[in-house]
């Protein structure tokens, strides 16, 4: 016979899904992003009835989306202390661990000494080194690297080191190799950045495109100082992730991180983990909001992936058992509406609840993402283990005056 597991704490991350500019985004020119609002405005509104139930609409103004009169979870905005607004700096953040100085930055490409290495390391020649958009520089490079079999380099607005090589042309762990050793030996000392993107595509297809392949991996730079997974994992909580959340933290106080094809995929093994009896915190990130949608300023796709996770929602409220907490929140904005492509300063959504609790409240504005994971230890009976944020499992516990037992 089955046992009945402890109650979990579980962490969503919608890539992407800011809620309105922070105070200082005028300093990364991005004034008036507001990732959920906009997006909803430019389609003329979106469906959203469960989140909506949980609060979302309590967070900021979404066409298709009214405050909810009694909320069934708590909700409220995050403000990121951190600088920057890129993924890695998010989720740290959200784990306890502040940077004060951000990740470097390439708007004219890696320099001379960067490359001269790259070239060196990885014994491999290479196309472009600019920035540019993923899914534009594979047509405008793609038949000259197929025909000279050399990888495309390139950057964005974040700090990334993006390379991408056609399946057929490099194999996928080639690929790979090359990215680990440019994580090791090249993108080190004042060009440690962020991360390394492998970016594999195939094609072209019938109508002469190439097409970007789901077997994408992340390379990041390894946390500097323990982190909320790291203590979790001092006391005997496994942490697993979903998606990129390994990647993320390099490895780093996660035991695994089942990859996603789509927003789909991913939450399918969300739920299937959260279901299962092995007990653990359960870190999930969804990715197609910012890589597939934000980055492309596809507001349309971008509001149909919205509710295509509304519509899911249920099924993860039905495999959580009572006393589950349940965090859905994001990292950073990408605006698909804002002119620019890249990441948005923004604050992002909070919405908690345990299971057993059908009230919530206003939390009101974080002033950083790490009361998340804070209130992470908290639920594992670990309050100020890491002491960057202040928990409020209690408020979401308690809800309108209604409490579970813990």
């Amino acid at each position: 016979m089955t046992m009945p597991r402890d109650p979990r704490a579980i962490v969503l991350v919608l890539d992407s899904v800011g809620v309105g500019a922070l105070p200082d985004a005028h300093l990364y020119g991005d004034q008036g992003a507001n990732t959920l609002g906009n997006t909803a405005r430019a389609v003329g509104g979106v469906s959203m009835p469960n989140l909506g139930a949980m609060g979302l609409g309590n967070i900021t103004d979404i066409l298709g989306v009214p405050p909810a009169e009694h909320p069934e979870a708590s909700w409220g905005r995050n403000a990121e202390a951190s600088t920057g607004k890129d993924t890695t700096t998010g989720h740290w953040e959200m784990m306890g661990l502040h940077l004060t100085r951000s990740f470097p930055t390439y708007p004219d490409g890696f320099p001379p000494e960067v490359m001269d290495t790259f070239a060196r390391e990885t014994g491999e020649g290479w196309l472009g080194n600019y920035p540019a958009s993923g899914t534009v520089i594979i047509q405008d490079l793609g038949d000259e690297h197929v025909r000279t079999g050399k990888p495309i380099v390139y950057t964005s607005a974040d700090s990334v080191f993006q390379i991408a090589a056609h399946e057929g042309v490099i194999p996928i762990e080639r690929l790979y190799e090359i990215c680990s050793i440019t994580r090791e030996r090249v993108c080190v000392g004042e060009h440690a950045v962020g991360r390394i993107i492998a970016r594999p595509f195939e094609g072209p297809d019938a109508s002469g495109t190439y097409v970007r392949t789901h077997r994408r991996r992340d390379y990041a730079v390894a946390p500097f100082e323990p982190t909320v997974l790291d203590r979790l994992g001092e006391r005997g909580v496994t942490s697993y992730g979903i998606g990129k959340i390994g990647e993320i933290f390099a490895w780093q106080g996660i035991c695994e991180s089942q990859h996603s094809e789509n927003n789909m995929h991913g939450f399918g093994n969300l739920i299937a983990r959260v279901a299962g009896d092995v007990p653990g915190f359960v870190f999930a990130n969804l990715v197609d909001f910012d890589m597939i949608w934000g980055h492309r300023n596809d507001a349309e796709g971008y509001a149909r992936g919205l509710e295509a996770i509304d519509e899911r929602m249920p099924e993860l409220l039905d495999a959580m058992i009572d006393g589950d907490l349940l965090v859905v929140t994001a990292d950073h904005g990408c605006d698909p509406t804002m002119p620019s492509t890249d990441h948005s300063r923004e604050y992002t959504p909070l919405l908690a609840k345990v299971k057993g609790v059908d009230s919530g409240i206003d939390l009101g504005v974080r002033s950083t993402f790490s009361d998340i994971g804070e209130t992470v230890l908290d639920f594992y009976g670990m309050a100020g283990a890491c002491g960057r944020g202040t928990s409020f499992l209690s408020e979401v516990r308690s809800g309108a005056g209604t409490e579970v037992a813990s």
